[in-house]
């Protein structure tokens, strides 16, 4: 009687307890859903715009093409979450056409961003002045690559005790082969192409003659442009702008000597920039700033051709690494199936693709210039805009559109193929661990990389290679209608900047992603048109939450790793790599 009693006590014990905690688990995903649907939607019912305002657009932490996920940690964290380069744009593009936008005011803190990207910014606040608009910048102290944005505004402003960074181009690569020398790892590469230059970091120690020769020159190509443009806004010789960078600039100068050299227009602590903007909106300098930030202006905001029911024109954002599988990046998996379904959509008739990418697998590759070539088979356009880079198997899906737009800036071509593997036989054995096999074949246990690749099996993965190369080519040839050969002299792995990109046929035009939506629009005879942007930036909530372990973990080795975790990206990507690959070299230009 009493054992009786005993389970039914612990039975109602347990259920309880199992209760409360699934009503706890209930609680926080409600919880969760919520902060989820608010962070994805932006709603907020307090947005709401006075007869003059100033749109303040913050230049800081990572810049990325278009937001397609909620980054869990950050949400958590009460953390920003990365910037959308489409919002800003998007954001430029309404103001400039609304009589309540007076201005935009940049606040610039080192924001994270590709040169491209930048300079999409800065063309678009270019175009915004058009209007007849004014733009103010300021900054407690100018990177670089804000400055390069920042030089166009109408009124420059610097702290007084801040600094202007001008400090030229440079590209570092990290090369590992003295690391796995003492590990007693040997990386097994075969590649075609003189320059390329993704496969050198595991096999030599420095830069190979071809390599530094090529980032010299697009090096040499973009920070012309660079400084052309700044030259023109701020009526700054472009020889000085040079001798300011080699003279480090930012340490030898004084507040005074930055208004003098005519690198800002004065010196002013943000309390008294943000007065002279209300000044601008004719406020007394004790009035809070009639002010709305770019994100949250685009919830009411009429954003040009968004939401038209006219003619649609898709955008598709195709950006990071290129891989077989997977939700991360350019995944073939993904993409062909959002491609075919494009193709079969009767209400898009044209698509610009817009391509952000270092490349990746070239299978993947292959995949996605089949599907596009599908696209385009059913009778409707295709356009390519290059972001910050399009090299490669980047390239690669680029290659069959109608007509490519690229930035002067972009990193583009680097057609090439190569393949790699490890061989840790000496690192096996270092350690005491040794392998025996039993086989029926020659090659029955190929691939391995517990034992170097026989003279055979090494000729086998060159040939494999070299057919890969000859696909690349034929696919650029075609697509460019240019002869294979011809195709060759220009390929062997070398990255070309945009301009000269222009001057060997690689692309058409230079410009932006709006001026290829455009050229699109008037080749359709479009009058009237919506942009729709793809792939679907609004997962459901268990595909987020599936994400959030990762992410959580990826915040967690970004703090740990500071400066080295590009460094761990690029390790991390190697031992994920497919046997053959179409990318450029993993580097760090600043």
């Amino acid at each position: 009687m009493y054992l009786k009693n005993f389970f039914i006590s612990l039975l109602g014990a347990l259920a309880a307890f199992w209760i409360s905690i699934m009503l706890v688990f209930i609680m926080g995903v409600i919880f969760l859903a919520g902060s989820i649907v608010s962070a994805i939607s932006g709603i907020d019912s307090n947005v709401g715009l006075s007869e003059k305002n100033v749109m303040i657009i913050p230049l800081d932490g990572a810049i990325e093409e278009s937001r397609t996920t909620v980054e869990f940690a950050a949400l958590l964290n009460n953390q920003d979450r990365p910037r959308a380069l489409d919002d800003i744009l998007r954001a430029i593009a309404a103001a400039k056409e609304d009589d309540k936008i007076k201005g935009i005011y940049l606040k610039c803190y080192s924001a994270s961003a590709g040169i491209a990207t930048r300079k999409a910014i800065r063309d678009a606040l270019l175009d915004f002045q058009k209007s007849g608009k004014w733009v103010v910048a300021y900054s407690d102290s100018y990177s670089q690559g804000d400055y390069y944005v920042a030089s166009m505004a109408d009124n420059l402003f610097l702290n007084p005790v801040g600094m202007v960074d001008i400090h030229g181009l440079g590209s570092m690569v990290p090369f590992f082969k003295g690391l796995f020398d003492k590990l007693g790892v040997e990386m097994q590469v075969v590649k075609v192409g003189t320059y390329k230059s993704a496969v050198e970091p595991y096999i030599l120690t420095s830069m190979s003659e071809p390599s530094r020769e090529q980032t010299q020159v697009f090096l040499d190509n973009i920070w012309s442009v660079l400084t052309n443009e700044i030259h023109s806004s701020r009526d700054i010789p472009v020889e000085t702008l040079n001798q300011m960078a080699d003279s480090l600039v930012m340490f030898s100068a004084s507040g005074k000597a930055y208004v003098e050299d005519k690198l800002v227009d004065d010196l002013k602590y943000e309390r008294e920039a943000d007065n002279f903007v209300k000044s601008l909106l004719e406020q007394e300098s004790d009035d809070d700033l009639q002010s709305v930030y770019y994100d949250r202006y685009l919830q009411v905001a009429k954003v040009p051709h968004e939401k038209s029911n006219s003619n649609k024109i898709a955008v598709y954002y195709a950006f990071g690494d290129i891989v077989d599988y997977g939700k991360v990046g350019i995944s073939a998996e993904r993409m062909v199936p959002d491609i075919v379904e494009l193709a079969e959509d009767e209400d898009i008739q044209a698509m610009v693709l817009r391509v952000n990418s270092g490349g990746g697998s070239a299978f993947a590759s292959e995949q996605i210039w089949e599907a596009l070539k599908y696209f385009k088979s059913q009778g409707k356009k295709l356009y390519v805009s290059m972001g910050d880079y399009a090299a490669s198997g980047g390239y690669y899906i680029s290659c069959g559109a109608d007509k490519i737009y690229a930035e002067p800036v972009t990193l583009t071509g680097s057609i090439g193929i190569f393949g790699m593997m490890p061989c840790v036989k000496g690192l096996t054995e270092n350690i005491g661990v040794n392998f025996s096999t039993v086989s029926t074949n020659a090659n029955s246990i190929f691939p391995t990389i517990t034992e170097p690749m026989t003279p055979f099996q090494y000729n086998s993965m060159q040939k494999m290679v070299n057919n890969g190369y000859e696909l690349f080519t034929k696919r650029c040839a075609d697509g460019r209608h240019i002869p294979q050969d011809s195709i060759k002299k220009i390929g062997e792995g070398r990255v070309w900047d945009g301009r000269m990109a222009r001057k060997i046929g690689l692309v058409d035009q230079l410009g932006g992603l709006d001026d290829a939506v455009s050229a699109l629009a008037s080749a359709m005879n479009y009058s009237d048109y919506e942009v729709v942007s793809y792939p679907n930036n609004n997962p459901s909530f268990w595909d987020m939450v599936a994400d959030f372990d990762s992410e959580m973990k990826a915040r967690a080795l970004r703090d740990e790793l500071g400066a080295i975790y590009p460094v761990y990206l690029e390790y991390k990507s190697m031992v994920n790599m497919t046997p053959v690959q179409a990318r450029v070299p993993f580097m760090m230009v600043q």
